[in-house]
């Protein structure tokens, strides 16, 4: 092991766990609701009515700016809107910056506006939920050289759109845009990746651990490749996807290819929290 790379790991992994325990982090986030299983714009334990403006198609992504949900407030709602107190009726759209910015709010609570193919939900964030009460860390495997190895990346000739399950029972489509291949333990394996907007990769991986040593599946996030397609596959990166966090985020599960049958001792392994 050289120790700037066991630095450069333990500083990596204070950033991360500063970000999940901070206020507006996964941790609080207490409920996803689609506006569609509302219709009478109620939403559980939100006060408020919201809606989907009937006169906006709101079938497409493209529109996640346009202002498609309507939000009508009394002031015994107690909501605000952009840090002020609001009463009347606002288009909103998507909250597309961090939560603890989400123009509506309810005392320290943050209800985030989101849009996922089409279909429109409110986010409710809140600081002193449960989950955060509950958290005492999470279990890590100390940085090992052997996890981090050269891959290489090969895009597609076109995004590929596959359709996996999430965490809440839903199938919902997954855009890939190529395959990562590397080498670990003397064999060969590949994981279909995402190409995120800073360029870094995307993989949803499950391991032999996945579900009996490990959460069930995990995100890594390599490194965006250089002209040739070079980066690095460091498993002592691999991360707990939101939804271990909070039941209420809509994961996807990783996708056909993406199952190793690996013994992945690496990374971010299980939520630990009071109870447990």
């Amino acid at each position: 092991m050289t120790s700037d790379a066991a630095d450069e790991w333990h500083q990596w992994h204070e950033r991360r766990m500063e970000t999940v325990s901070a206020p507006y982090g996964p941790l609080a986030l207490t409920g996803t609701h689609w506006l569609e299983d509302h219709p009478d714009g109620r939403l559980p334990g939100i006060p408020g009515v919201w809606v989907l403006d009937g006169d906006v198609d709101a079938d497409a992504d493209a529109d996640a700016d346009a202002g498609l949900v309507v939000l009508t407030a009394s002031a015994a709602d107690g909501l605000t809107l952009d840090g002020e107190p609001f009463t009347g009726s606002v288009r909103l759209g998507a909250d597309t910056g961090p939560v603890s910015t989400a123009r509506v709010g309810l005392g320290e609570r943050r209800l985030a506006v989101l849009i996922r193919e089409g279909a429109w939900c409110v986010r409710d964030y809140d600081p002193g939920s449960a989950a955060h009460r509950a958290f005492r860390g999470v279990e890590v495997t100390p940085y090992q050289p052997r996890w981090s190895v050269p891959g290489r990346f090969t895009p597609y000739d076109a995004r590929r759109t596959v359709r996996v399950d999430a965490a809440d029972g839903v199938e919902r489509g997954l855009g890939l845009a190529g395959e990562l291949a590397f080498r670990l333990d003397g064999l060969e394996a590949t994981l279909q990746v995402a190409v995120q907007a800073d360029g870094k990769l995307w993989a949803v991986f499950a391991d032999s651990t996945s579900g009996d040593g490990s959460y069930r599946f995990r995100f890594l996030y390599p490194a965006a490749p250089d002209e040739e397609g070079r980066t690095t596959v460091d498993f002592n990166r691999s991360v707990l996807p939101p939804c271990a966090f909070a039941e209420h985020f809509i994961c996807p599960f990783p996708p056909p290819g993406n199952t190793l049958g690996l013994v992945i001792e690496a990374g971010e392994r299980v939520l630990r929290q009071v109870g447990r």
